[in-house]
C-alpha cells in the first residue's frame, strides 16, 4: 500500500513533464551523466559528462522517497531534493523532483522562490494550505487548501506556500522544471543574509521599529528548501 501511495503521485508528475517544456536548454544528446572526476570525463554540450561507454542504470536511479524526513525543527518541514547530485543522469534533463514532510498542524514550507523552474505539488497525505503571490503591482494573492490527490502548480519565480493545517503528518511530492532550480527563503535572504543588511535599510523597507529588525537578524533561521 506504501509503494502505492508514493509511485501514484510521482506518475503523475512524470506525465506532467511530458506535456511540459522544461527551463533548462534542450540537450544535445541522449543523457550527459554529470560527472566529478573530469580526468575520466568526456567534454559534451559544456559539460563533463561521463563516457556514455560506462554509464549504468544506477546513473539514473535513486532509492529513499519512501522514508519520511525528520520534521523536527522550528519550521515542522523537511525538504528530500533529487536533482542531479543524487541522480547524476538528471544532468541537462531539465527536472528535478522533491518529496516533503510537514509536521502536524503547523508544518510549514516556509514562503520562497525558486528562480529557475516552475513547480508543480502532488499532496500524498495530509491536507496543506498553498499559495503563492504575484509579481508587483498587484501582489495578488493566490491560495488553495489541498487534500490527497491534489495537484498545484507554483509558478516560476514566484514566491509561494505551503503549510499543513491538518492534525496529521503531510507529505507531497514536487516536480521542478529545471535540474537546479535554486531557492531563495525569503525570511533567511532578508534577515539571516551574510554579512547582514544595514538595519536601517530594512526598517524602512518594512516599516518597522529597528530593535525589531535587530531582533530578526539575530534569530537562527532555518532553510529547509
Amino acid at each position: 500500500m506504501e509503494g502505492f501511495k508514493i509511485l501514484g503521485p510521482i506518475s503523475l508528475l512524470v506525465l506532467a513533464f511530458s506535456f511540459a517544456t522544461a527551463s533548462d536548454p534542450s540537450p544535445l544528446q541522449d543523457f550527459c551523466v554529470a560527472l566529478k572526476d573530469t580526468q575520466n570525463g568526456v567534454f559534451v554540450n559544456g559539460k563533463f559528462c561521463k563516457d556514455p561507454k560506462h554509464v549504468k542504470a544506477e546513473d539514473f536511479f535513486y532509492s529513499g522517497l519512501n522514508m519520511p524526513g525528520n520534521t523536527s525543527n522550528q519550521l515542522g518541514s523537511k525538504v528530500t531534493l533529487v536533482n542531479e547530485e543524487q541522480i547524476p543522469g538528471l544532468n541537462t534533463l531539465g527536472i528535478s523532483l522533491a518529496r516533503i514532510d510537514y509536521a502536524p498542524y503547523g508544518g510549514l514550507n516556509p514562503p520562497h522562490t525558486h528562480p529557475r523552474a516552475s513547480e508543480i505539488l502532488v499532496v500524498v497525505e495530509g491536507i496543506l494550505y498553498v499559495g503563492f503571490v504575484t509579481s508587483n503591482p498587484n501582489n495578488h494573492l493566490i491560495t488553495k487548501v489541498l487534500y490527497p490527490g491534489d495537484v498545484f502548480v507554483f509558478p516560476v519565480g514566484l514566491i509561494h506556500f505551503q503549510f499543513n493545517i491538518g492534525k496529521t503528518n503531510a507529505i507531497a511530492f514536487a516536480g521542478l522544471s529545471g535540474q537546479n532550480p535554486g531557492v531563495i527563503t525569503i525570511a533567511n535572504a532578508v534577515f539571516g543574509s551574510k554579512s547582514s543588511i544595514n538595519p536601517d535599510v530594512l526598517t524602512k523597507a518594512f516599516q518597522l521599529d529597528e530593535n525589531v529588525v535587530t531582533y530578526l537578524q539575530s534569530r537562527f533561521w532555518w532553510n529547509k528548501n
